[in-house]
């Protein structure tokens, strides 16, 4: 299955207010089985804008689809550009308590499983094992010729060979580690080829129009098959990417409990949405939870 491109969600029907009861939450993980499915507003408190909540990077910018990519030079210049500078500011992003609290919930047994829409490797960083990277991570490059894989960080050292003295100001970061650069700012940015066969690099991340690896898609439905209840956190769940294990997990009588500030796509089929910041929510379940845990570090 591709992502379709949509950028924007509208409710067309009355949903569920939120709540600020923490106790659907606090109980589901006391039971344990919990698969967590985290996206964008999970890394807000880390610096990194989500796509949609306020101020998010989706008024300001249009993601990069699959379809451009691969089709225009100039536009692989262009996300090059914008991802190179990008990638730094990624790179002095650190996990927050919100992170932290997942990484201590998986260490004491009440998870399950850990699936990110993200691609900022700050669960991993938090201390999260075996978390599904459902659209991938900045951190790999993948050859779209010869199918070989690289090290972000060996691309980034060529990309600084090529384009010596590449310092513009950004206007802001963006969820898939793309910078907001102007054309002129962009200017005839050099892009490195595969160092095997010559071909076209690409982050290994999915795209928007671009399918989620359908290996990948079933792991994860195995594991939603598996739970006990699914916790969604800081995703709106636009997209059919993530929104489909929400519907799987419904559909099979799974409860599904959301932690997001805005409505999300997939409130009518949650037990309960809490409308409040995810960093402070997930604090105060694991006080609840007598996991020790102060919001700086994981137990």
């Amino acid at each position: 299955m591709r992502m379709r491109p949509t950028l924007s969600w509208t409710p067309t029907e009355d949903l569920p207010p939120g709540t600020t009861d923490l106790a659907p939450v606090t109980d589901a993980l006391r039971a344990g089985g919990v698969v967590v499915l985290s996206g964008a507003g999970i890394s807000t408190e880390s610096g990194i804008p989500d796509y949609r909540g306020e101020g998010g990077s989706l008024s300001r910018h249009t993601p990069m689809t699959y379809q451009d990519f691969t089709s225009s030079a100039q536009a692989r210049r262009r996300y090059w550009a914008r991802s190179h500078l990008g990638w730094r500011t990624f790179g002095r992003a650190r996990p927050n308590a919100g992170h932290r609290a997942v990484a201590a919930f998986g260490l004491h047994g009440l998870l399950s499983a850990v699936i990110t829409q993200n691609v900022d490797g700050l669960h991993q960083a938090a201390g999260s094992e075996g978390v599904v990277e459902l659209h991938g991570s900045l951190d790999r490059v993948v050859c779209l010729s010869c199918g070989a894989f690289s090290p972000r960080r060996e691309l980034a050292g060529r990309l600084e060979e090529a384009n010596p003295g590449f310092e513009p100001v950004a206007a802001g970061i963006n969820p898939d580690g793309d910078a907001d650069l102007t054309d002129a700012q962009v200017g005839d940015f050099r892009v490195a080829p595969c160092t095997l066969c010559g071909g076209i690099l690409k982050p290994d991340v999915v795209f928007f129009g671009e399918a989620v690896p359908p290996q990948r898609v079933e792991h994860c439905r195995e594991l939603v098959r598996e739970a006990a209840s699914l916790l969604v956190l800081g995703s709106s769940l636009t997209v059919m990417s993530g929104l489909r294990f929400v519907r799987q997990a419904a559909r099979a009588g799974t409860p599904v409990l959301i932690v997001n500030r805005d409505p999300t796509r997939g409130d009518r089929h949650a037990l309960t949405r809490v409308a409040l910041p995810l960093g402070t929510a997930l604090t105060t379940v694991a006080g609840r939870l007598g996991i020790p845990f102060d919001g700086h570090t994981a137990a």
